[in-house]
């Protein structure tokens, strides 16, 4: 994978290290768990359509195909688009899910612009050269009244973890690293600009979590027991400050107000 490749997230090639190193871990599971949670409301709600921005191998679209909503599944990576659509098929799902390789600003530019009811857009911020604009993207995909669920990779949790592991010369960085490492986010957000953009949009935080706020600060995770405890705990406080920002991720649920509510 080239270097720019990398930047703005495309993983293509290495679809099944993807899933190895993201989703088959503690981490993983922890991410799983409280999307389940935080995703409940929309998933029972009545079926509409859902977008899914860099959707990777389309765990979390899975659960609204099974639902019953009508699903586009976008992503960068052919590779990827591909696999989730293997994935899907095997699950008996993908009748109504329409697979595009596609970067976020190609679906802003499609014409005419298509709108959507609920838009999820998971880790991907973190690998875009400009939050603002993506965010400003989101917005005009987005329809009056629609759902976005927003999760990006939290800088401030990412300064206090490498503080925690003592990487101090990479906290004098600012956080850039001398070499690149292929699934580490190089863009980590600041959570107070998010809000700032959003506000901007006229978009209206209805429900912040944090994703992993204990997990990477442990040494060790060494049994189901411990790991179960460790999620119960997660999921008492990912909610509350001052835990719920030192999430890893930060979940946003977000919504665009209708027009006559403006």
């Amino acid at each position: 994978m080239n270097r720019k490749k990398q930047e703005r997230g495309d993983f293509s090639g290495i679809s099944q290290k993807f899933s190895k190193s993201i989703y088959d871990t503690t981490k993983g599971q922890l991410r799983v768990e409280v999307l389940k949670r935080d995703l409940a409301s929309l998933l029972a709600s009545e079926p509409c359509s859902v977008l899914d921005v860099g959707a990777g191998l389309g765990q979390v679209n899975q659960w609204f195909q099974e639902k019953g909503f009508t699903v586009v599944h976008s992503d960068l990576s052919t590779d990827m688009v591909e696999e989730a659509s293997r994935r899907h098929k095997a699950a008996g799902l993908g009748g109504q899910c329409q697979y595009i390789t596609a970067s976020l600003n190609d679906l802003v530019n499609q014409q005419p612009l298509v709108q959507y009811d609920i838009i999820l857009c998971h880790a991907v911020l973190e690998w875009l050269p400009d939050t603002e604009v993506a965010i400003e993207q989101l917005a005009s995909l987005l329809k009056p009244g629609g759902r976005l669920s927003l999760m990006f990779y939290n800088h401030h949790a990412q300064l206090f973890a490498n503080a925690v592991y003592g990487n101090f010369d990479y906290i004098e960085r600012g956080l850039k690293v001398k070499k690149t490492v292929r699934l580490s986010p190089q863009n980590p957000v600041v959570p107070e600009k998010v809000d700032d953009y959003l506000k901007d949009n006229k978009l209206k935080v209805r429900q912040k979590t944090g994703v992993r706020c204990f997990h990477d600060y442990l040494r060790n995770l060494d049994d189901q027991q411990r790991f179960d405890e460790l999620l119960s705990l997660e999921m008492k406080y990912n909610q509350t400050s001052p835990y719920r920002e030192l999430g890893r991720y930060q979940h946003w649920l977000i919504e665009k107000p209708n027009f006559q509510e403006e």
